[in-house]
């Protein structure tokens, strides 16, 4: 289908954005239009689902019927047998007259069954019995009646979730899921929020007769990165909020906050930046951890390259002046480094292999986790990488009197690594 007539069917049916998840199910609606399957429309409350069963009708050789438009959900378990297929005179106590159902009146036309999870599973069986037969009895008769009608189901339900637990007939879904539209979150189609809320803002600002508000560059991000539990309807409720509510018409990050309930602020992607004007933003708590975890090894590798490059250093120069580490790093299990001028070399125990020098002609092992300083001060009593680390760390702090921003820039890591270290370490 081309763009262009995806457009056209946007325009006519009042339906706002560019995102390839939402072109592809207008697609699907307008070619199966001309044809009689049954199709299922899934997605979230609040996405716009009752719009597919409209586009279906008009674009289908039954435009010219009737379309009738039918909540499952609200229709009481009791009663809802004889409004979708009607009922006769005397059937049960306030039965005064004979009732024509839906499928009756809709006959030619289509009828769409919003929240069909929510019918009772014996009225299922007649659902079931109309697609299959395309027949049907009132309640209170014995005679079999004919209906001709085109069937559009939607839910916001996990159907499959609910076939296997009970509440919903297998064979049923799969007359009903001859052809599947998923109706994207709002939340997969960022794009088009601001484009929304713009819409919004300009429908409230004719209703009311006022201008029309504005979001900042800030807010725009906030707005775009929002979790939108309540999808396209709850955008456009808190739009109408804002419009009315608010005297000042350009919307800032703080007001917009305030709109917003706070279950779903925490959802809201975290913000990372090392130099604080680069923010990347994450969709998921799985991506979050991802980073952190990546900038964990990230950092390890700087802190292992910069011990190597300072021991060459110290090689180069001959000095043994006090430094942010101690003097002789065992680089690996089966290797070690002595420190020129200690006077004597450190010996392995019995069970050591021969112990070698280590020069900045060496090839440098950065997989020694199981590593330990010496410190000869300390009577040769051995330290961890993390006692190294903690040492570096504390002295750095000492060093900028203990801003932390300007330490992380020393140490080369960010500064959440450093509040994570010092955090760990105990660092006052």
């Amino acid at each position: 289908m081309q763009q262009s007539e995806i457009q056209s069917v946007k325009q006519r049916f009042g339906i706002i954005g560019t995102s390839e998840l939402l072109n592809r199910a207008i697609d699907i609606a307008v070619q199966v239009a001309p044809t009689d399957l049954s199709v299922l429309i899934t997605g979230e409350s609040g996405v716009g689902k009752e719009n597919f069963p409209q586009i279906i009708h008009y674009y289908s050789h039954r435009k010219h019927g009737p379309y009738i438009a039918v909540n499952c959900g609200a229709i009481p378990e009791g009663t809802i047998d004889s409004e979708l297929f009607g009922h006769e005179k005397g059937s049960f106590t306030g039965a005064t007259a004979d009732r024509k159902g839906y499928f009756e009146v809709a006959d030619g036309g289509t009828i769409f069954l919003d929240e069909v999870g929510e019918l009772p599973l014996s009225t299922q069986v007649r659902l079931l019995r109309v697609l299959e037969a395309g027949e049907f009895i009132k309640v209170g008769s014995s005679k079999t009646q004919k209906t001709n009608v085109r069937v559009v189901a939607a839910s916001n339900l996990n159907m499959i979730q609910a076939t296997r637990e009970g509440r919903f007939r297998e064979d049923l879904f799969y007359r009903l899921n001859t052809v599947p539209i998923a109706i994207p979150a709002l939340r997969e189609r960022k794009e088009d929020i601001v484009l929304l809320f713009r819409k919004f803002a300009s429908d409230f600002a004719e209703k009311y007769r006022m201008p029309a508000i504005k979001l900042t560059e800030e807010a725009k991000i906030i707005l775009t990165n929002y979790y939108w539990n309540g999808n396209v309807r709850q955008l456009k409720n808190i739009t109408e909020q804002i419009s009315v509510i608010e005297q000042q018409r350009e919307i800032t990050a703080q007001i917009l906050r305030t709109y917003l309930p706070k279950d779903d602020i925490e959802r809201l992607p975290a913000i990372f930046s090392k130099t604080g004007n680069d923010p990347k933003t994450f969709n998921s708590e799985r991506e979050i951890l991802y980073q952190v975890l990546f900038d964990m090894k990230k950092d390890m590798n700087d802190l292992k390259k910069l011990v190597h490059d300072i021991m060459n250093s110290q090689q180069a120069d001959n000095q043994s002046s006090e430094s942010h580490f101690p003097s002789t790093i065992l680089s690996h299990k089966e290797s070690f480094i002595t420190t020129q001028g200690s006077g004597a070399d450190y010996k392995p125990d019995k069970s050591s292999r021969e112990s070698k020098k280590f020069t900045s002609n060496d090839e440098y092992d950065e997989s020694y986790q199981d590593a330990e300083v010496y410190n000869e001060t300390d009577n040769q009593k051995p330290l961890t990488l993390e006692d190294m680390e903690r040492q570096m760390i504390k002295k750095t702090l000492e060093k900028h009197r203990g801003k932390r921003k300007s330490a992380a820039d020393e140490l080369q890591i960010s500064e959440r690594t450093l509040y994570r270290k010092i955090k760990e370490y105990g660092i006052e």
